[in-house]
């Protein structure tokens, strides 16, 4: 029997996407496993397998379609030895203007309940999963009898697998409406050249519009002295030299906030409509500035890692978050964030939080500035550090403490190698 591929929900946050690049034509033969696309999400690029195997019969959507709603029929296959004349024809989807932005499309730190796939993933006690999935589940100790397919027909696929990694359960909370959009603007008569939005920053722009409309934000700024800190870090990275690591402050930084928040529980939350949710571990999102936009890929359980194992994380993740290649589960979560303009010369600025989570820490740049240091005029590196709270989930007090505690452990350092 023919069977119709469908868009796939490659993240639980997944409404539609745009069907990037076609990597099969139509008489190309397909095995469970192959890569037939590759399919733009809100925040990545990723490649998009077969399931079964057979022959491509037809392909509907045509590469470069945007819009393309999770479950449209995309292509069609037809096993070998069956009559491809009998498979029926798909309505074909051109490639067009993007369609209107889904309102509920969410930014990646805020999951909701993944999308209902097409018939249950399990027949009897047959899990229907591809081979590359269930390989994927052995090697990470994953029960697939639990897990709900979002490929054809339910199937369990690479990108269920991978999302289910963290062991986070989704927030099946309804997402806020965001107002419409407004009317187009005037140019004036000036001149200007029109740059279509790509899927990530139709996201940005809404989940920035939704978060500084519905969250009271609270703002707290300290100035942190960086003088032990730098000392410490070359130190740690004339240690480290032999083993090709090199610490950046933002690697410190990270490590800082992660403790800070294990120290001050009472930040390490997030505000979920009639619950607050009280998290035990601190998984840090750190900003990184992509080709495409801004994406968040997190350091999970900071706290309890090495700086040197941050240091290598936090690379790697900044290398695929640059190519468009983060996982869902290497930017979906994270309790708290973390923005550093400081490279850019930026002295002090307020960061918007990252919904659901409920702060977010922004540092400017070190600077020589006169100081107070036991009670004499000095000049010292300093630094601004502005924590920005929803104020629904956490008070000033809490927050006061948790920039106290930042403070501390960045101008006595050696907390952060015990």
């Amino acid at each position: 029997m023919p069977i119709a591929i469908k868009m796939p929900a490659l993240s639980p946050t997944m409404e539609e996407g745009t069907l990037a690049k076609w990597l099969v034509k139509v008489g190309d033969k397909v095995s469970s496993g192959d890569i037939m696309a590759e399919i733009e999400t809100d925040k990545a690029t990723m490649e998009f397998e077969a399931v079964d195997e057979g022959v491509i019969t037809a392909i509907s959507v045509a590469e470069g379609t945007e819009g393309v709603k999770v479950g449209t029929v995309i292509a069609m296959v037809t096993g070998e030895d069956e009559d491809a004349s009998t498979a029926p024809a798909p309505k074909a989807v051109a490639a067009s203007a993007p369609a209107t932005p889904t309102p509920a499309q969410a930014e990646p730190v805020e999951a909701r309940a993944p999308t209902a796939p097409l018939a249950d993933a399990k027949t009897g006690d047959r899990i229907i999963a591809s081979p590359l999935a269930k390989r994927i589940a052995a090697d990470r100790g994953i029960d697939l009898k639990a897990m709900q397919g979002s490929g054809p027909h339910g199937r369990i696929v690479k990108a269920d697998v991978e999302g289910a990694k963290t062991g986070a359960a989704p927030n099946t909370a309804a997402p806020t409406a965001v107002p419409a959009a407004s009317a187009p603007t005037p140019d004036f008569g000036i001149p200007y050249e029109a740059e279509k939005l790509n899927n990530i920053r139709k996201v940005i722009a809404r989940r920035l519009t939704d978060a500084k409309q519905t969250i009271p934000h609270i703002y707290l700024t300290v100035d942190i002295r960086l003088d032990a800190l730098l000392k410490l870090r070359g130190e740690l990275n004339k240690a480290l030299e032999a083993d090709g690591v090199k610490l950046s402050v933002n690697d410190l930084l990270i490590k800082a906030l992660a403790k800070a928040l294990i120290r001050v529980p009472k930040c390490n939350v997030s505000f979920a409509g009639d619950e607050l949710r009280k998290y035990s571990r601190a998984d840090i999102s750190v900003a990184v500035a992509a080709p495409s936009g801004l994406i968040t890929p997190i350091i999970v359980d900071a706290a309890t890692k090495g700086v040197a194992q941050i240091s290598t994380e936090m690379k790697a993740l900044a290398d695929k978050a640059k190519a468009g290649k983060l996982q869902p589960h290497e930017y979906q979560g994270g309790t708290a964030s973390l923005s550093n303009l400081g490279m850019f010369g930026i002295k002090q600025f307020d960061a918007v939080i990252n919904p659901p989570q409920a702060m977010i820490m922004a540092v400017g740049a070190g600077e020589m500035r006169p100081y107070v240091i036991d009670g004499a005029l000095s000049v010292a590196s300093v630094m601004s550090a502005t924590g920005s709270f929803d104020h629904r989930a956490i008070d000033g007090a809490d927050g006061a403490q948790l920039m106290q505690a930042f403070k501390n452990l960045i101008e006595k350092p050696l907390g952060l190698v015990a």
